[in-house]
């Protein structure tokens, strides 16, 4: 469940057939996708891209992923990805998701992804300040 106090992009879409299996359900490996477009459209929203981010000298690489699968989603499907900050840490965060129907909003999938900050030559580096300032709101 999304937390009430802080700010959650939403990013609606279709699931397209490249994504599904012969079933027309979608892959699993596809809403760790949409987790990605998820936490790219949250960037967006915040008015910092991911790839300003890069261009600043830093990455987000992933340390862990989580998803937890409660209802399949189908091929032509709209879905909505909602996506918010779980945890800020000075030198990482924790994005959390959550997927749903677009238009019944079951819920179909659950899941977070921790990411650690590291410079273009892969030192761990604190967060610049714009994004863990995101973490109090």
């Amino acid at each position: 469940m999304p937390p009430t106090d802080r700010m959650i992009a939403e990013t609606t879409l279709y699931v397209r057939y490249a994504e599904t299996d012969a079933m027309g359900i979608i892959h699993h490996a596809s809403y760790i996708v949409y987790f990605e477009e998820g936490r790219s459209n949250y960037a967006r929203q915040r008015g910092s891209d991911y790839a300003s981010f890069e261009r600043t000298g830093y990455f987000l690489t992933v340390a862990e992923i989580n998803a937890r699968y409660i209802k399949p989603a189908r091929y032509g499907q709209q879905v909505t990805v909602r996506c918010w900050i779980a945890e800020m840490k000075s030198r990482g965060l924790t994005f959390g998701y959550e997927i749903v129907d677009a238009q019944s909003r079951d819920i179909l999938v659950e899941g977070s992804s921790k990411h650690i900050c590291i410079t273009h030559d892969g030192h761990v580096s604190r967060l610049p300040e714009e994004w863990r300032a995101w973490g109090n709101t």
